[in-house]
């Protein structure tokens, strides 16, 4: 079994920038910052595909990426899940104007469709587009960090490329996660 995820990986400008902004801040953080060489937005989450399955994935996600238009984000603002309040994860969101934030609903939506096909059972969570940027191991308040990522603003960039991502839990440094790339994917002209 893959632990398995679909996502947008921001380029390495859009990477840098956001870092830049949280570096002289980081020290006084009482919970776990995320490694910014692993920052992305989750399109579509599967915790245990089967292996069998893993070229169906590679076929349909493909077909799903190429069906799609490139289109427009940036990493802009902050929150948290479940709430500030009771923090578990701080999060930056993404800003895109109408037809973007659409076109990458409906990207996330193709790809939960394209994993379902292929035999992998996906996460069934509503989308909410957002990168994480740091994980509590308890619950907190943050409305502080929620304040400070809300006057962050990164570049826009243009989405053009999709990754399918194996998640090894436990095998990154510290313990933290490991990601493969197993493949990316171009979004394509589009339908008409």
């Amino acid at each position: 079994m893959t632990r398995l995820f679909v996502a947008v990986v921001p380029p390495a400008e859009v990477v840098e920038h956001l870092e830049e902004h949280l570096a002289p801040r980081r020290d006084a953080a009482s919970f776990r910052w995320t490694d910014p060489g692993q920052w992305h937005l989750t399109l579509a989450f599967a915790a245990d595909a089967a292996d069998r399955d893993l070229d169906a994935v590679d076929e349909e996600v493909g077909r799903c990426v190429a069906r799609r238009r490139p289109f427009r984000l940036a990493l802009a603002g902050g929150g948290a899940f479940p709430d500030p309040d009771r923090a578990r994860v701080l999060v930056t969101r993404v800003d895109a104007g109408g037809q973007d934030l659409d076109a990458l609903s409906s990207l996330s939506a193709g790809c939960r469709a394209a994993l379902t096909r292929a035999g992998a059972r996906v996460d069934g969570q509503r989308f909410r587009p957002h990168l994480t940027v740091g994980r509590l191991g308890r619950p907190a308040n943050v409305t502080s960090w929620v304040r400070l990522l809300d006057a962050y603003r990164g570049p826009e960039w243009v989405v053009g490329e999709v990754a399918l991502v194996a998640s090894h839990l436990g095998e990154g440094p510290r313990g933290r996660p490991r990601h493969e790339v197993l493949g990316t994917y171009a979004l394509g002209p589009g339908r008409g």
